[in-house]
């Protein structure tokens, strides 16, 4: 795999049945690096293993981040997103659980540094039962990814900076880690993201690439809408100049999820020259 420039850019993308036919996709955008995102339902085998480093391999494609995703999760709005996203809903956990081991696993086998995910809506009470369970299931991954010497990264956006940095302190894991996204602390309502780097920035290890605006006042539990990049509230060229300031290093993801394929390549294509310019100035 290309050893990666600092701040170089990415995308961040799902898995198919063909990693080939995938990662020449992405390829095609103009990057030579990203995140993996792997959906709930897609089995993790030796095979299957074994197809995606010989994909990496021969197309000297690097993965910076595998991402689970976990059967039945909704985005739909934030009500939604509270009752079926990631460790919070208790009939899931132990699935879930045992889910984000097989992802380390996998990602392992890739020869992949870190493991991500969204946990959900932590409860800011430290004593509540759910987040006592989220808790204890966060220290327990972090430890297991520690054995194949990977970060185990959580998401910014469900959450205010502050609440998920007193959570991340409570975890208390040398490999806890931040992939930093900062059109979700604004899409979810929670916090201005250039000032949450000031908080977060020790801890961040990856960064999304994307925009978005703030969510409606006037609907109850409505989430902002995802726009392309430089288009939303984020202002990528100050969150650009305040990565640099705090001194990030890594890769920039460009994320964009829409339906329409063709349009969510071109608006990736845009955002790729529109990142190269911000990193070079």
């Amino acid at each position: 795999m290309p050893a990666l420039r600092d701040m170089e850019i990415g995308v961040m993308f799902w898995a198919g049945p063909d990693p080939v036919e995938v990662i020449r996709g992405v390829k095609a955008l103009g990057v030579r690096c990203g995140q993996l995102g792997v959906p709930g339902e897609m089995r993790l085998d030796p095979a299957t293993s074994n197809a995606w480093k010989a994909a990496l391999d021969s197309e000297d494609f690097t993965l910076v981040t595998v991402f689970a995703a976990y059967v039945g999760e909704s985005y739909a709005d934030a009500p939604t997103v509270q009752k079926t996203v990631g460790f919070i809903p208790p009939a899931t956990r132990e699935e879930r659980e045992k889910r984000t081991y097989e992802i380390s696993d996998f990602a392992a086998a890739l020869g992949v540094p870190g493991i991500a995910c969204h946990i959900g809506f932590v409860p800011e009470d430290r004593s509540h039962p759910d987040y006592v369970a989220v808790r204890d299931i966060v220290r327990r991954v972090c430890d297991y990814a520690a054995r194949h010497g990977q970060t185990f990264a959580l998401e910014t956006g469900q959450e205010p900076a502050n609440v998920l940095l007193a959570f991340f302190k409570d975890v208390d894991r040398p490999n806890l880690r931040i992939n930093f996204d900062p059109a979700n602390l604004i899409m979810y309502g929670t916090g201005d993201p250039i000032a949450a780097l000031d908080l977060l920035g020790p801890y961040i290890v990856s960064v999304h690439a994307k925009d978005g605006e703030w969510p409606a006042k006037d609907v109850l539990g409505a989430l902002g809408v995802e726009k392309p990049l430089g288009q939303g509230a984020v202002g990528i060229e100050k969150f650009i100049a305040k990565l640099k300031a705090i001194g990030y290093k890594g890769t920039l993801n460009i994320e964009r999820e829409i339906e329409d394929q063709q349009q969510r390549h071109q608006d990736i294509k845009i955002a790729v020259g529109y990142l190269q310019r911000l990193v070079a100035a």
